[in-house]
């Protein structure tokens, strides 16, 4: 379990993030044409998950619109976002916003949130997922990962794209 914050107050999650050197679980995501999305989709290719809890907040829109931006000089490497949110309203977000070098899906009906430890076991935001990195190589080993502490703060990107490089 994680400890994190959300506006200062303690909330927790149900585990914590795959530690660097293991293998990414396999997933299975929806996308906005409610396609199922695997870790096999994935394959050869570097992979950053882009985890929050809702592309509706400003602090979700803001690292899903920033990962876009910097997807395009990242060699052989995919940005996934995953949310809760309906794949219907990830597509409408990603469609007004022009967001088309990251796949955005949504852990509606799946276990990515259980699996990566991300889920949020308490607080009014119970049952959606913490704001989190997890970057995987193209073996699908997890090179680098970042559970952030309060929930309403940016991820730190450039450690991310970093660990690509």
């Amino acid at each position: 379990m994680s400890d994190i914050t959300l506006k200062g107050n303690t909330i927790h999650t149900v585990g914590q993030l795959p530690e660097v050197g293991t293998q990414v679980k396999n997933f299975r995501l929806v996308n906005d044409k409610l396609e199922v999305k695997t870790l096999e989709d994935y394959q050869g290719k570097k992979v950053i998950f882009n985890i929050f809890p809702s592309i509706d907040t400003g602090v979700c829109a803001a690292s899903a619109r920033k990962f876009n931006e910097e997807a395009t000089s990242l060699e052989n490497t995919i940005v996934v976002n995953v949310s809760k949110d309906l794949p219907f309203a990830l597509g409408r977000f990603c469609a007004a916003e022009g967001l088309n070098n990251v796949d955005t899906l949504s852990d509606f009906r799946g276990t990515f949130g259980e699996d990566y430890g991300v889920t949020i076991t308490d607080s009014p935001m119970q049952g959606l997922l913490s704001r989190a990195i997890v970057v995987a190589d193209e073996s699908g080993k997890v090179i680098y990962t970042e559970q952030v502490p309060e929930i309403t703060q940016e991820p730190d990107y450039e450690k991310a794209i970093a660990a690509l490089k």
